[in-house]
């Protein structure tokens, strides 16, 4: 670990993203752990953000619980929880780098498709529900490799277009389910020590004021600004992932 007031900046700024991620501003979650990762060891990141994760889910849950689309939940649960077991059972085999990659460049298609208004068709087709089971898959594999599941669930759950109440119940109650699948596998790596959850239970405060504030700013956002600002994201997590590829 670096020295104890980098590890605190980094941590908490984390922790904030992940708070406005949690409350409804899906995708940029995705930016802590490699952020925290510059202040430890980015095994112990993972497993230091995993139970603040799962306390924010739930907050988020609580928040958005009355909306929630039950057919998005059916299709994307199970393979989120096959993605899991296959992130667990065959990270050492499967290229992670590649899969992240390839993630990375179908967000920047879909993410710049929709912010130009480009074409009159969707790149994924939000109505094949074996796609959205294949990317729930994907999703769980990457977020169990590193915390990225949120870029391929957006790729078949934006389209559809779902009130945005309804599409932050329905991510949350998903992530929510995604975050304790992971669980096992984290403690069978050793990832959940006594050390990572203490840092994590320090963090706990700034977790949950964070994800408060994350569900107070998307209420009062008019949907079409709210979907821009996550095709936004999309895209630049796309451009994200296709260097952090390239850099590997």
């Amino acid at each position: 670990m670096s020295d104890p007031l980098t590890y605190y900046v980094c941590a908490l700024t984390a922790v904030f993203i992940t708070g406005l991620s949690k409350g409804g501003f899906a995708g940029i979650g995705v930016l802590a752990m490699p952020l925290l990762s510059l202040s430890v060891d980015p095994l112990m990141a993972a497993g230091i953000m995993l139970p603040i994760l799962i306390v924010q889910d739930f907050h988020a849950v609580t928040a958005f619980r009355r909306h929630f689309d039950a057919t998005v939940l059916k299709v994307m649960l199970p393979g989120m929880a096959a993605g899991v077991l296959t992130g667990f059972a065959f990270a050492e085999i499967v290229n992670t780098t590649l899969v992240l990659g390839a993630v990375g460049v179908i967000s920047i298609i879909f993410g710049t498709q929709k912010l130009l208004n480009i074409g009159a068709s969707n790149v994924i087709n939000p109505s094949n529900n074996i796609i959205g089971a294949f990317l729930g898959i994907v999703s769980g594999f990457t977020s169990q490799i590193a915390h990225a599941g949120a870029p391929p669930y957006q790729l078949w759950v934006l389209p559809k277009q779902l009130p945005r109440d309804t599409l932050v119940g329905t991510t949350a109650i998903c992530f929510t389910a995604l975050n304790l699948m992971k669980v096992p596998a984290f403690i069978a790596l050793g990832q959940l020590s006594a050390t990572n959850l203490t840092y994590s239970l320090y963090l706990l405060p700034f977790a949950l004021l964070s994800t408060f504030i994350g569900t107070k700013i998307v209420k009062k956002i008019e949907p079409d600004r709210f979907y821009f600002f996550i095709y936004f994201c999309l895209v630049i997590l796309g451009f994200k992932l296709v260097f952090e590829a390239i850099a590997s």
